[in-house]
């Protein structure tokens, strides 16, 4: 059975096949649509993709898009939340709506720090003790989409 997406979750050029998913598994779970940004360091036929995201993977709403500015026709009127460990902004002081996009870098790279300084006003972190470097991808996902679906239980 497949759901009208409520959220948009991104991923800017994923290289682990594990992550995503997982993250597919979380947009399942919060009726999101999982976006991938190409190139990917994987194959989405990738074994560890769908074992990660187990049997939901079927139920998952999600396309590939060969760049962000694809993705933008796509979404034209929604609102992008660019999530950076470099923002000063944080996750939570964002009111999301449904249909918001949440956009992540790469597990080794994250956002490109050009993308990043275009969208300054629309870039969030989520904070962590300075002994670490990022979160995981996965991890970062599903913190910022039960967020969205927190306030809108509110």
């Amino acid at each position: 059975m497949r759901y009208e997406p409520q959220l948009h979750v991104v991923l800017h050029q994923p290289e682990i096949p594990h992550n995503t998913g997982n993250v597919g598994r979380t947009c399942v779970a919060v009726e999101a649509k999982l976006w991938l940004v190409r190139p990917l360091g994987f194959r989405l036929d990738d074994h560890h993709l769908r074992r990660a995201g187990l049997d939901y993977w079927k139920h998952l709403e999600w396309a590939a898009v060969d760049d962000l500015n694809a993705l933008a026709a796509a979404l034209r009127e929604a609102s992008f939340w660019y999530f950076s460990k470099t923002a000063t902004v944080p996750y939570t002081a964002i009111p999301y709506h449904k249909g918001d996009v949440l956009v992540f870098g790469s597990e080794t790279q994250g956002l490109p720090k050009s993308l990043l300084e275009k969208n300054a006003e629309k870039a969030v972190r989520i904070p962590t003790s300075a002994r670490v470097r990022s979160l995981n991808l996965a991890n970062a996902v599903a913190v910022a989409a039960y967020e969205a679906v927190r306030q809108w239980a509110e």
